[in-house]
């Protein structure tokens, strides 16, 4: 498939481009109606989001120029061009949650209601983003005889990006179900977004040919297993403080 989807006066537009600005846009729309389910302020998710955005697309870009510095350092203005691929979601997600931490300080208002609502969005955004991947031939595993495996130059790979497409798109569904049925802590629908993400992509990253390394390590299997292991202690952590709270409440009471 072509990766330029048309042009206007001349500049390219992508496909890849298309996907990861319809990510976002269906991610916003789903956002502030998760904000009004949960009484979040529709200006303060929309001046959050106005800074998210631009910021996340900066750090995910970030992130991969530093880990493939090989590929820009005789050609650094080519860090600019992401166009044709190289935006790194682990880039993205942690610079979502430096910015998040620092607009609701200095707004004043919980880190994690914002955190929950904004988590079904980014995990749907993924989904849809992992087409660009698809149309760009990149992110794909290595060879296999499986049926549903594709062709790039040749040869027939593992549809990397489809994988995790799917089951992101699953735990958009549980996210949005756990959220409005199960949640008792603030903060789960957030930690349960990392820590099923986190899971798959350290067993999808190993089939991958493409991976950033630190050394002889995947990068995205080492923040991987670092975002499993934060979230169960964060919510270890958010449950005890509820329930202490809950114990305080009703020793108020009495």
């Amino acid at each position: 498939m072509d990766p330029i989807a048309f042009q206007i006066f001349g500049l390219e537009i992508r496909w890849y481009g298309i996907l990861i600005a319809t990510g976002v846009l269906i991610g916003t729309i789903l956002a502030i109606r998760e904000a009004k389910r949960v009484g979040l302020d529709e200006e303060t998710l929309m001046d959050f989001l106005i800074w998210e955005v631009p910021l996340c697309l900066v750090g995910a870009r970030l992130y991969y120029v530093v880990f493939s510095w090989d590929m820009y350092k005789y050609n650094p203005i080519e860090a600019l061009n992401i166009r044709n691929g190289g935006l790194a979601i682990h880039g993205a997600i942690i610079t979502a949650i430096i910015v998040a931490i620092i607009f609701t300080r200095i707004r004043k208002i919980d880190f994690w209601t914002i955190a929950d609502v904004c988590a079904p969005s980014l995990i749907l955004a993924q989904a849809i983003g992992r087409w660009g991947n698809f149309i760009n031939q990149e992110a794909h595993g290595g060879p296999t005889n499986l049926p549903w495996g594709i062709m790039v130059n040749g040869v027939k790979v593992h549809p990397t990006f489809l994988y995790e497409s799917i089951w992101n798109f699953l735990v958009f569904l549980f996210l949005l179900w756990y959220g409005k049925n199960k949640q008792k802590v603030k903060g789960e629908v957030f930690l349960l977004y990392l820590s099923l993400y986190s899971f798959i992509r350290f067993f999808i990253e190993g089939l991958r040919t493409d991976s950033l390394m630190i050394g002889p390590l995947r990068m995205a299997q080492v923040i991987s297993l670092v975002g499993v292991v934060g979230a169960i202690i964060a919510h270890i952590y958010l449950s005890k403080k509820e329930n202490n709270k809950k114990k305080e409440d009703k020793q108020g009471e009495n």
